[in-house]
């Protein structure tokens, strides 16, 4: 009797596999050289969450965080991993735990890439954006938890466009639950399934994301509910930090002009007070809020095909990065496995935008960024100015209207 059985095709994994293993090659080199020089680092806060978890304090009752329920793992699972007060054990083993999500979604990007049948060279340079993007992003990747939620928004993107909705969209409100942000996603993911499928089939994607965020959420809520409204409240009430868009503008105009301005430590950042922050902080949410409207009912009007999913995805996280008052550094690590997945002359100059927009960092944070927060340093004004624009032309180029573009571009 012949035998049924074939030997698996392993072909489609040796993309995911080389681009976990790039990723982890790059993760070793930031341990070297200049991206040990100054680091500013977030791992004691996590620390102390993760020991307060330890302990049996309650997330939210017990004590304060700024961060959705989602993230609490990773706070907690170094935490039990290293003897308490052992920071360099703790950041050891957060550093392992992030270095595993990271290799995911450049293992992820790479599999969605497939899935968009990226030709060898365009899947080759994709893998080498998402994989190797750190290295020109610096060391601020190692001791912030961004590289979770941008995971599993990878991982999300690649279930969408490989035809799983529904398992897309579950995933996608576990990466909303771990940090809001690639909420931007879920009315692009919605509209694609819907425009696919039907309505029905939308309702229920929206059912069981919001089944995965509840679930997550709802624990929390019954417990503390102050605390969970405080956490969200410090999210969305943030002053105008010194790297958005909008301080750029006003420390060139302070740089060339000598416009005064006045720096306040808050809300765990640096920010500009005063009436002209305040006002442009209002106007960056408002424009904001536009872009994104603009890009869900663009998308929603075209055709519901797998590149333009990820391009408007990508569209809608750079707008949420490059349009809002609060720009921290950690906020590239979101674009570095979505950017790469668009296809063409578009996605081969969206990508080169992006890492230069990461070299520009790199070129001021950690080294200057005291500088720039405490005396408003001329260099580093300058070079946070330049990687604002190149964040406003990336957006520009992924929401570029297809008929201006050859035909050849997505």
């Amino acid at each position: 009797m012949a035998s049924a059985w074939r030997r698996p095709d392993l072909g489609g994994l040796v993309a995911p596999v080389l681009a976990a293993a790039l990723f982890l090659a790059g993760w070793s080199a930031l341990h070297h050289g200049w991206y040990t020089r100054g680091e500013i680092v977030d791992t004691p806060v996590y620390e102390r969450y993760g020991n307060a978890i330890e302990s049996g304090q309650v997330p939210y009752r017990d004590f304060r965080l700024e961060y959705p329920p989602g993230a609490l793992p990773v706070f907690a699972v170094p935490a039990l991993a290293s003897e308490r007060g052992d920071e360099g054990g703790f950041r050891d083993a957060f550093e392992v735990l992030i270095a595993l999500c990271g290799a995911a979604g450049a293992a992820f990007a790479a599999v969605a890439l497939q899935r968009l049948a990226a030709p060898p060279l365009a899947l080759a340079g994709g893998v080498a954006v998402a994989a190797l993007g750190p290295l020109a992003l610096g060391s601020v990747v190692l001791t912030r938890f961004d590289l979770l939620p941008a995971a599993l928004t990878a991982a999300a993107l690649a279930a969408l466009v490989a035809g799983r909705d529904r398992l897309g969209c579950g995933v996608l409100g576990l990466a909303v639950a771990v940090k809001l942000y690639p909420a931007v996603l879920v009315p692009l993911a919605l509209a694609y399934a819907w425009r696919r499928r039907g309505r029905r089939e939308a309702l229920v994607c929206l059912g069981i994301l919001g089944a995965v965020v509840l679930a997550v959420f709802l624990p929390f809520v019954a417990l503390a509910p102050d605390g969970v409204a405080w956490s969200l409240g410090r999210q969305l009430g943030r002053p105008l930090q010194i790297e958005s868009l909008g301080s750029a503008f006003l420390l060139a105009a302070h740089q060339a002009f000598g416009l005064d301005l006045t720096m306040r430590s808050g809300h765990g950042s640096q920010n500009l007070s005063g009436a002209g922050p305040d006002v442009l902080a209002g106007v960056l949410s408002a424009l904001q809020l536009a872009a994104l409207a603009w890009i869900w009912v663009a998308f929603g009007r075209g055709p519901a095909r797998p590149e333009r999913l990820v391009r408007y995805g990508a569209a809608a996280l750079v707008t949420f990065v490059a349009l809002g008052k609060v720009l921290s550094p950690q906020f590239l690590i979101w674009l570095l496995p979505v950017v790469p997945l668009v296809r063409g002359r578009r996605g081969i100059a969206a990508s080169a935008l992006l890492l230069v927009a990461c070299v520009l960092t790199q070129l001021w944070f950690p080294y200057r960024y005291w500088s720039l927060a405490l005396d408003f340093d001329g260099a580093a004004s300058w070079l946070v100015l330049a990687r604002d624009l190149a964040l406003v032309a990336l957006l520009g180029v992924l929401a570029l209207p297809e008929r201006r573009l050859p035909a050849t571009v997505p």
